[in-house]
């Protein structure tokens, strides 16, 4: 590819620059060269909104010495690829953001991948590649990446494209993003605590039985934790955030003996012990991802309803929040308007039965487990004791809470299953219904 020379050249006054540079690099004239250059050429001569801070951040991600003082000792780069990085910024149309998940507290992880996801425990040379080091160096210069700390730990990594605007480098805000006459208040249903590719992959981990994995489940059924998610956006005009401190993970005091009456004392990270091994785990999930990535792609209507983000809401709440997020999981799962509207329900649905234990016979169904039904049932009415405030001196037991864990589970790899046919929502319900109806107990509790 031949070198754009006027490019080339203006890169180079730039870098030419004498040391310590101007006060305001934005208003030098070699800048305002290079603006008014990539200005006429991208932008039809007109200068948009942000546009310096876009072409600031790139000029700082590739080195420029004035704004780069603490990196002095840094070899001077070829301009051609540095005329070429910065062209590919303004013409390309698509960028790729990493999402870095420390999986803090997992104790034995497989290394693998599936879709555009890698689990695994990545050495500190391959994580500063992922964080993308030297750039963090350039933006930050007194906070260093601490890879040595950060490689103790597993690591969930997801990848995705994301469309650039046409106003290439302005990556970070357009006005049509302001929400002009938006109710600033309003609350969209279903939005997740992280972007939806990583909650998607995170669903994708809870379809295996970690309750029944874990040691302790009185201490937690998880095995992991996912207490923050580091993003890379290789958008050069993009500003990365500050390099995360492993101080945000969970540590605990750590001896070695390296004497007879010695001892060396230093941290570890803290992991909640399973009972399963990598290849436990590996084969658990093997098969189920082409069974999840099928039923996305024929756009099931099983998966039409809110089933991934309550599964998901679940493992990042704590205590009662988390037990009625995997109870509404399931009554999303096998729950329909029909069932609390009887003009509705198809011919053949002649069940007198309520809402509550229509879904529990549906679930005993599905998963095959005819005492999941009263199961079911019993957590329900547990839920009610605590929504209609009954006067009931309860607590909410390890088993309940890894009960409610499990049928969540059970049901959405059912789902998965279920999926895989071409049938409407309406009729599989209809058909669990008819399955599972005789799995009921009698009927008893206030919620029932």
């Amino acid at each position: 590819m031949p070198s754009d020379k006027s490019l080339v050249t203006a890169l180079q006054t730039l870098w030419d620059i004498p040391l310590p540079g101007p006060e305001n690099l934005w208003s030098s004239h070699e800048f305002v060269a290079l603006k008014k250059l990539l200005t006429e050429r991208y932008h039809g001569g007109k200068s948009i909104f942000g546009l310096e801070t876009s072409i600031g951040n790139a000029l700082r991600a590739l080195g420029l010495p004035c704004i780069n003082l603490h990196l002095l000792n840094q070899p001077k780069p070829d301009m051609d690829k540095v005329a070429a990085a910065l062209t590919h910024e303004f013409e390309r149309t698509i960028t790729r953001r990493r999402y870095l998940c420390p999986l803090d507290m997992a104790d034995e992880v497989p290394s693998f991948r599936f879709g555009n996801t890698q689990i695994g425990r990545f050495s500190a040379a391959e994580l500063e590649v992922l964080f993308d080091a030297p750039r963090l160096e350039r933006c930050y210069p007194g906070i260093r990446l601490d890879s040595q700390s950060l490689s103790l730990f597993n690591w969930m990594v997801v990848e995705e494209d994301i469309s650039v605007r046409d106003e290439s480098g302005n990556r970070q805000f357009s006005w049509l993003d302001f929400p002009f006459g938006k109710d600033q208040g309003e609350i969209v249903p279903h939005r997740g605590r992280f972007p939806a590719v990583v909650e998607r992959a995170l669903f994708f981990l809870l379809l295996a039985p970690w309750e029944e994995w874990a040691e302790m489940t009185e201490v937690d059924w998880r095995c992991f934790r996912l207490p923050w998610i580091y993003t890379v956006d290789d958008d050069l005009c993009a500003f990365p955030s500050s390099p995360p401190l492993p101080e945000r993970l969970s540590w605990e005091p750590y001896f070695r003996q390296v004497d007879h009456d010695e001892w060396e004392e230093s941290e570890h990270p803290i992991s909640l012990r399973t009972w399963a091994t990598a290849e436990d785990m590996q084969r658990t999930l093997g098969a189920k991802w082409t069974q999840l990535e099928a039923a996305r792609i024929q756009a099931s209507e099983l998966f039409s309803t809110p089933v991934e983000h309550f599964l998901v809401r679940a493992f990042l709440s704590e205590g009662i929040d988390e037990v009625m997020a995997h109870l509404i999981m399931i009554e999303a799962a096998f729950g329909a308007e029909a069932d609390h509207k009887r003009r509705l329900r198809r011919t053949g649905d002649n069940h007198d039965q309520s809402a509550t234990r229509r879904v529990a016979a549906r679930l005993s169904a599905a998963i095959d487990d005819p005492g999941a039904a009263k199961d079911y049932l019993d957590l329900y009415d547990m839920r009610c004791t605590y929504v209609h405030g009954r006067p009931e001196d309860r607590v909410i037991s390890t088993q309940q809470r890894v009960l409610a864990r499990r049928l969540a589970r059970e049901a959405a790899n059912a789902l998965v299953g279920l999926a895989q046919s071409l049938e409407s929502r309406e009729t599989v319900l209809l058909d669990l219904l008819n399955r599972g109806v005789e799995n009921l107990p009698p009927k008893s509790g206030a919620c029932s």
